[in-house]
C-alpha cells in the first residue's frame, strides 16, 4: 500500500484517562466491568486525545509552510471551513463553519492551510470568542497582510442539551484587522458570505419542489429554470418559482 494513514496515542496519558474515565464511570452509578462499557474508557481516552490535537501543533508552522511571494493585493476569501471544538467550561461539542479572508500584503498561503489553522485552534478545549480571535492573530502575525476578517457561525450543545435547551440558537462572533476595519471592505466580505447563502437555499427550494413533479415535468421547468435564472435575481426567481409551486398544487 503506497499510503497509510496512522493514528498514534501517547501510552503514558493513555494509561492515566483510562483510569480515570472508569473511575467517573462508577461514580455515575453505573457499572465499568459491564460488557458495552468495558473499552469506552479507553475508546473516550482516544477519542479526547484526538479532540484536543491542537495543543500540539503550531499554526505559524503551517502558514509558513505554504507561503508564497505575490503581488496580489485583493480580497481572498475561503468561507464554510467546519469546525469541531469543545466549549472548555462544560466540556461539550460545538460545531459550526468558519469564513475567513485577508487581504495580502505581499505574501499568500495555500488555502488549505487557512483551513488547518482553524482545524489546529478548534481542536482544543476552547471558547468561540477566543477562537475567532486566534485564528485572526496567527494569520495577522505569519503574513502580515492588509487586512484580515474572521466570522464563526456554531451551535453550542452546551446550551441545547442541558441548560435552557434552546435547540435552534446559533452564536455568531467576529474579527477583523486592518483594512476590515473599515466599512466598505467588512461589507463587502459580509456580502459575499451572504450571496453564498443565497445561493444554497436556491437550490435547495428547486430540489425539495420538483420531487412533486413527473420526470417530463421536471425536465420542462429546469429548462425554464436555466433560462430564467439568467435573467433575473435569484430573491426575484425564488418568488416566482414559490408562486409557481402554489399554483401547480392547485391544479392538480
Amino acid at each position: 500500500m503506497a499510503y497509510r494513514k496512522k493514528e498514534e496515542y501517547d501510552v503514558d496519558v493513555t494509561e492515566g484517562l483510562v483510569r480515570n474515565y472508569r473511575e467517573a464511570i462508577g461514580l455515575i452509578g453505573e457499572d465499568p466491568q459491564r460488557e458495552g462499557l468495558l473499552k469506552t474508557p479507553e475508546r473516550l481516552a482516544k477519542a479526547m486525545q484526538y479532540a484536543t490535537q491542537g495543543y500540539g501543533i503550531d499554526p505559524h508552522a503551517i502558514l509558513n509552510s505554504a507561503k508564497f511571494h505575490e503581488e496580489i493585493s485583493e480580497m481572498i476569501v475561503v468561507k464554510n471551513i467546519e469546525l469541531y471544538s469543545m466549549c472548555e467550561h462544560h466540556m461539550l461539542p460545538f460545531f459550526g463553519k468558519a469564513h475567513i479572508a485577508y487581504i495580502p500584503n505581499g505574501w499568500i498561503t495555500g488555502l488549505s492551510k487557512l483551513a488547518r489553522v482553524v482545524d489546529v485552534f478548534a481542536r482544543r478545549l476552547q471558547v468561540q470568542e477566543r477562537l475567532t480571535t486566534q485564528i485572526l492573530d496567527a494569520i495577522k502575525e505569519t503574513l502580515n497582510p492588509l487586512g484580515v476578517a474572521v466570522v464563526i457561525e456554531a451551535e453550542h450543545l452546551c446550551m441545547m442539551m442541558r441548560g435552557v435547551q434552546k435547540q435552534n440558537s446559533v452564536t455568531t462572533t467576529s474579527a477583523f484587522y486592518g483594512e476590515f476595519e473599515k466599512q466598505t471592505t467588512r461589507s463587502e466580505f459580509i456580502s459575499l458570505i451572504q450571496a453564498d447563502l443565497i445561493k444554497r437555499r436556491s437550490i435547495k427550494i428547486i430540489v425539495w419542489h420538483t420531487h412533486l413533479y413527473s420526470p417530463g415535468r421536471v425536465r420542462s421547468l429546469l429548462e425554464w429554470v436555466k433560462t430564467y435564472f439568467t435573467t433575473t435575481s435569484r430573491r426575484k426567481f425564488c418568488f416566482i418559482w414559490q408562486m409557481t409551486f402554489l399554483v401547480s398544487l392547485f391544479l392538480m
